[in-house]
């Protein structure tokens, strides 16, 4: 697949696909951080070590294909523009991270775009592995299998009792962080989830925005994941977040019934108003669309809005971004501009589904 092809597709293909609990779950994440065992770590490493790194992937990498994982575009971050770099990141196939540091980064990304991996951000690879809805055993085993890969052609930096050597402490041991993506509007919308949000804190668990560290939730948008790499298994891991996040399922389902049965006719009238918004308006910024677009896929789920799929939703998440739309518009936008045409790409693209 080509850069272009990347950057004209808003939502990958695999996220054309369900999952189990996709109504509630939008994605399940492994990512695993490794080091060449030989070579400093990128954040004291010259850039002569950081050049050689990227090189052996390209050669070794590029066009290869392992198992689903189809024909691997070598991507190398400073030959992109700052629209194409924000792309990349909006569809979470590179960090905010690897985009600021470029000198000597790029990214493998399969033609699925289900499988990405990070060179040189701050390890030398970052693995990152997706599916649909909740299915963290899947992509945990496709990970390993991943990663075993890799390991053939490389010599990793792990220590027999500290494990797997990474630049952050936070990452030592596994090196991994098993995240899932949740679409979580009635916690949201009752004020349960802020009270939540502390308990699983304390379960050595976080809750971020949907760019992970450092970015805020929008639109009801949340990633669950895991902040202890040290002293557990990858299964353990595992199976203490998919835990947690089926009790988030459970509580999320429990208070859209309890919408439903309490405040129907005040839930309908938020649905249809955000569905009216997205509709017929001519200028929208950014946060206030991803609040509709939530509402509106609460009401696709809840079966309140029919004939529009939710699939449609989750592109247009992305779509609208400030990089996609730039991207759409081949030139540098204004915030003015990125509103005007947010709200013109929304109208035709719910009018496809009329």
């Amino acid at each position: 697949m080509t850069l272009q092809q990347f950057m004209n597709e808003a939502i990958s293909p695999w996220m054309r696909e369900d999952g189990p609990d996709s109504d509630i779950v939008l994605s399940s994440r492994i990512r695993l951080a490794r080091n060449f065992a030989e070579a400093s770590f990128p954040l004291i490493a010259n850039q002569e070590d950081l050049e050689e790194i990227k090189s052996f992937f390209q050669s070794e990498y590029e066009h290869k294909s392992f198992q689903d994982y189809q024909d691997f575009s070598f991507v190398p971050i400073r030959d992109l523009s700052p629209i194409e770099k924000r792309v990349l990141v909006e569809k979470h196939l590179i960090s905010p991270h690897l985009a600021k540091h470029a000198d000597s980064a790029a990214t493998l990304i399969s033609e699925n775009e289900q499988v990405s991996v990070m060179v040189n951000e701050e390890d030398h690879i970052r693995i990152q592995l997706y599916f649909p809805g909740l299915q963290l055993d899947k992509a945990l085993k496709k990970a390993f299998e991943f990663d075993d890969w890799l390991e053939e052609k490389v010599n990793y930096a792990f220590d027999e009792t500290r494990g797997y050597l990474t630049s952050c402490p936070t990452n030592v041991g596994t090196g991994m962080r098993a995240s899932v993506m949740m679409h979580l509007p009635a916690l949201a919308i009752t004020g349960q989830l802020n009270r939540m949000i502390p308990a699983i804190n304390q379960l050595g668990l976080v809750v971020r925005g949907i760019y992970g560290e450092g970015s805020e939730a929008v639109g009801n948008v949340f990633q669950i994941s895991n902040q202890i790499t040290l002293g557990k298994s990858e299964e353990d891991i595992v199976e203490d977040l998919q835990s947690v996040v089926q009790q988030l399922i459970e509580h999320e389902r429990k208070a859209r019934i309890r919408l439903v049965e309490q405040s129907s006719t005040r839930l309908e009238d938020r649905i249809y108003r955000s569905y009216g918004v997205l509709e017929y308006s001519r200028i929208i910024e950014s946060i206030e669309a991803a609040k509709c677009l939530s509402n509106v896929r609460l009401g696709i789920d809840l079966g309140i809005i029919k004939n529009v799929s939710r699939h449609i939703l989750n592109e247009l998440m992305i779509l609208t971004q400030p990089g996609f739309l730039q991207q759409y518009a081949k030139k540098t936008l204004t915030a003015n501009e990125r509103d005007v045409l947010r709200a013109s790409l929304i109208r035709e693209r719910l009018q496809l589904e009329k």
